[in-house]
């Protein structure tokens, strides 16, 4: 916890930077592109109209729909909810249609969202804050919570990842300047930024590609954990998994092909972006690996074993979830619903530590060998294949 005087001093700042923020209140594009994605549209644009911050010009990108989409988006471009709906006839993956939106982008800054997600009223003021408060901050990210979190168990365990796991580690890894991912769901940046590095690059995990593609030409990538949006994740294991192995497929993609160079020292070394690869390889990659060839050495060497060492690593995971929670519940505003889903701990430590691991395993083990990122249907295959030939 930090002190008293420090955080009057943060607090402080924070004010100084929202009124830069308001007094010189830059247009800010809201770019949203996507697929079938129709259904959600009415809840963007009534989350949008309640933001506290107004000057937003919103530019929906529809990549080749086969729902009804383009009706949809068409009517609230003609009430004057959507400011530009792009239809393309022919898909050619989410990048494509983000950077379609892009050349139409007026703003000073330009916050990518999900067609799928909702934001806290303040939202997009509180995003837009960093930019006013730190010196050259290349892009910053939102925190997820989930909306759907009823719905399936699946649903709730992705509640408790995000709560936990995932808007946790993104504290400290921001707090540490070596935060990875700013997430395609809700980031914003710079739109001078973005025209440097050329927008957006084809293929699946696309906002961790753009992440390193800033913060290689060294600028500085913020986690703002005030800056609150709703998504929607899968309901059913099934879209789960397929869902994980694409993100962890990137992993071998991006940090171990496309972005080598960030591992050899060279005249755009930074030692901030090494410990960012270094600390997602290691405990991404390299920790589950050894965890498979640790349960396979006991299997054939000393299968009884497996009765002590089950329970003993449950037990140790249960620890580190309840400590987790326990810290969520301490910070969070809405106490109540994070209160309820206690009764879900036990099975915390089974989802993460068993279901997660094996779907990255397999996800690691079929891009190495496989190059798998390249045939999944989540981004058009002759999108995709331009994209293999050319390494990206």
């Amino acid at each position: 916890m930090l002190s008293k005087k420090k955080r009057r001093e943060t607090y402080a700042e924070w004010k100084i930077a929202e009124q830069r923020l308001k007094n010189e209140y830059p247009l800010v594009t809201v770019l949203v592109p996507g697929h079938n994605e129709g259904k959600h549209l009415y809840k963007l644009v009534e989350s949008l109209k309640r933001q506290t911050y107004q000057n937003i010009e919103l530019i929906v990108v529809d990549d080749g729909s086969t729902d009804n989409t383009k009706d949809i988006g068409h009517n609230f471009e003609q009430r004057g909810d959507i400011n530009l709906f792009i239809r393309s006839e022919i898909r050619g993956g989410k990048a494509s249609a983000a950077n379609m939106g892009l050349r139409y982008a007026q703003g000073k800054y330009v916050i990518h969202l999900d067609a799928d997600s909702s934001l806290k009223d303040d939202a997009i003021e509180k995003i837009l804050i960093p930019f006013y408060r730190y010196e050259n901050v290349g892009a910053v990210g939102g925190n997820l919570m989930v909306r759907n979190e009823e719905d399936s168990l699946a649903a709730t365990m992705q509640y408790l990842e995000y709560l936990q796991s995932i808007n946790v580690s993104r504290i400290v890894l921001s707090y540490l300047r070596i935060y990875k991912i700013v997430s395609g769901a809700f980031g914003a940046f710079p739109k001078a930024v973005l025209d440097r590095v050329g927008g957006w690059d084809v293929g699946p995990g696309l906002d961790g590609d753009i992440t390193v593609k800033i913060r290689k030409i060294n600028h500085r990538i913020i986690f703002e954990e005030e800056a609150i949006c709703h998504t929607h994740v899968p309901v059913t294991w099934k879209k789960l998994t397929k869902q994980r192995l694409r993100w962890s497929r990137s992993l071998v993609r991006f940090r171990l092909r496309k972005h080598r160079d960030i591992w050899i020292p060279n005249m755009n070394f930074r030692f901030s972006n090494f410990m960012s690869f270094f600390e997602n390889i290691l405990f991404g990659l390299i920790l589950d690996f050894l965890w498979v060839f640790y349960m396979i050495q006991i299997l054939v060497m000393e299968p009884t074993f497996l009765l002590i060492w089950f329970p003993f690593k449950y037990s140790i995971y249960l620890i580190l979830s309840i400590i987790q929670y326990s810290y969520c519940l301490a910070i969070c505003d809405d106490k109540g619903q994070v209160f309820k889903k206690i009764i879900y701990i036990p099975l915390y430590p089974i989802y993460m530590g068993y279901y997660m691991r094996i779907v990255r395993t397999i996800a690691y083990i079929d891009e190495f060998f496989f190059y798998d990122s390249y045939k999944d249907a989540w981004n058009p295959i002759k999108t995709s294949s331009k994209a293999k030939e050319f390494g990206a």
